[in-house]
């Protein structure tokens, strides 16, 4: 009866029009509550959106990929102590002062008395033995001169003999020669100025197997560490700390090859040290090339010798007997370049065995010589600074023109050595230098301006002749690195407990390597511009939307 009942009242209440007008009256109200919903969602949008301008995520992105927080940077000034864009006739007092960061970073920047710009900086070969050596001339010499250094001995490194006195100007880069520039800020990667980050660097010499005992400082007794604690800051925006994942994963399926001399090997190995820190490579190299293979994104690091880029031989030429190497300038080494189409990215570096003994060929005609001119009485049409222009333009455009070569080649400016008083093995030194150099410290070496200058010339002409096809980069590291004296191994270029550290008492510094670098240390530099390079290239190409998500950092 009760069940009954209820059903009646329920029947009754749905019939009745007296109880049909309370529902009708609600409905305005659900109305009203959907409206308020909708304005309060309004209102934690407009919140959001103020939120996200005050702390965008970008930075969050980029910390991320690079290991740097928002937190992690501070505001601090950015003196020119070491601004590579500077006049150099400045020559400034400088000082070393330390800088608390809120993250607890102690950063240590170099303040130059003459101006301020306040930025915000993260704190965050050969075959045989022999091969690995190197050498440049110390003598003086004006442009057209013919250089008259001596050849160096399998066992030193290379050098040229710095002039005293303070650099008056700067080499400037053709306007088409194509330096790698910001796809967001036009940021020049070249212009700026080395800052001390406490952090360190991102690997030790006793956590990669494959670092060349002649680098490795600390393992060879060197005292001193702060050299490695030096990080390249260009002045109108940020070069992230290498990230090893971020480099494997943009080069998914690709080659990076390694081309030139001891000093790209250097280049080389500290690649591999960088990446060595989150994956072990399997070795699948040959006589031909070295070769790692990282398992994870099928990368593979190539490092193939070639002491002139250009293709040389010991035949007999005219009157060059046989034995003395003559180098054909107009053609490149084809030791290398039946491998360029099995690559994607090339870095290519070379300059310093033009020093060495050799003769130079144009269209099989002997033109010049280094070391070597037994026929006084008829002039030399080339000198060794003459030929390294020639041959860089040539490599290049060889590269350029490759009608199977569509990747990116890399040009690695002349890496400056610091014999200091003497060439390599005229008492030349670097022992001792501890920090980067100072303006008013840098002195003119006027051997390598104009090798450099040859270079720029060089690569110049080759854009010129590029196609369509051809990527041509200039990593310009010369002018930034001439700061960079405290960063060779110096006389701690052998594990012998023994050797000679100091200067004997007639004032004779003992033998060292001015030319190298120490790893770690600023030739990591070189390896972040790198990555830098091919982010950039990566993400302004439209159509490689899948790797769109690489491209953000600060």
């Amino acid at each position: 009866m009760k069940r009954a009942s209820f059903m009646w009242k329920a029947m009754n209440l749905a019939s009745s029009p007296k109880e049909s007008n309370p529902t009708m009256a609600a409905f305005p109200r659900s109305i009203s509550s959907m409206a308020a919903s909708i304005g309060g969602l309004a209102v934690l949008l407009v919140i959001a959106s103020l939120l996200l301008v005050s702390y965008p995520i970008g930075s969050t992105v980029s910390g991320y990929f690079y290991g740097i927080d928002s937190v992690g940077q501070v505001d601090l000034p950015i003196f020119e102590g070491n601004q590579s864009s500077i006049d150099r006739g400045h020559d400034n007092d400088v000082d070393v002062v330390d800088k608390d960061s809120s993250s607890g970073s102690d950063l240590k920047v170099l303040i130059s008395l003459g101006g301020v710009n306040n930025n915000s900086v993260n704190a965050s070969d050969g075959q045989s033995g022999s091969d690995l050596q190197e050498s440049t001339t110390g003598a003086s010499f004006k442009e057209n001169d013919v250089d008259k250094g001596s050849e160096e001995s399998s066992s030193d490194a290379a050098s040229t003999d710095s002039k005293s006195g303070p650099k008056s100007d700067v080499s400037a880069v053709p306007s088409n020669a194509s330096k790698a520039g910001s796809d967001d800020s036009d940021c020049d990667l070249y212009r700026g100025s080395w800052f001390y980050d406490s952090l360190g660097p991102l690997y030790t010499n006793n956590t990669c197997p494959v670092l060349t005992q002649m680098q490795n400082c600390q393992g060879n007794g060197r005292p001193d560490k702060e050299y490695e604690n030096w990080r390249w800051k260009p002045s109108q925006c940020n070069l992230p700390r290498f990230d090893a994942k971020k480099f494997l994963e943009l080069m998914r399926g690709k080659t990076i090859a390694f081309i030139g001399d001891s000093v790209a090997r250097n280049q080389m190995e500290s690649m591999l040290c960088l990446l060595w820190q989150v994956e072990a490579p399997k070795n699948r190299g040959n006589k031909k090339m070295q070769r790692y293979f990282f398992r994870s994104t099928s990368t593979m690091v190539v490092r193939i010798w070639s002491s002139w880029l250009v293709h040389q031989t010991s035949e007999p030429i005219d009157f060059a007997p046989e034995g003395v190497v003559k180098l054909h300038l107009d053609a490149p080494d084809e030791h290398f370049m039946e491998f360029i189409p099995n690559f994607d990215v090339i870095v290519l570096s070379s300059g310093h065995w033009f020093a060495k003994q050799s003769v130079y060929v144009l269209n099989n005609e002997i033109v010049g010589g280094q070391l070597w001119w037994p026929d006084k009485s008829r002039p030399m049409k080339i000198n060794n600074i003459e030929a390294f222009g020639i041959s860089v333009e040539t490599i290049l455009t060889s590269i350029a023109t490759h009608p199977n070569y569509t990747g990116l080649a890399i040009l690695r400016s002349y890496s400056p050595d610091h014999y200091e008083g003497g060439a390599w093995n005229t008492g030349g030194s670097c022992t001792g230098k501890e920090k980067p150099l100072a303006p008013g410290e840098l002195v003119e070496n006027g051997f390598t301006d104009i090798m450099h200058k040859k270079q720029i010339a060089g690569f110049d002409r080759a854009i010129k002749k590029a196609t369509d096809k051809s990527k041509l980069k200039l990593m310009d590291i010369t002018e930034s690195f001439g700061y960079r004296h405290d960063g060779h191994p110096g006389p701690y270029r052998s594990p012998d407990p023994n050797k000679l550290t100091k200067r004997g008492p007639n004032g004779k510094p003992p033998p060292q390597d001015c030319l190298h670098w120490c790893m770690p240390g600023p030739v990591d530099t070189w390896n972040e511009l790198v990555l830098e390079i091919i982010r950039r290239e990566i993400c302004i190409q439209p159509k490689l939307f899948s790797m769109r998500w690489l491209c953000f950092h600060v």
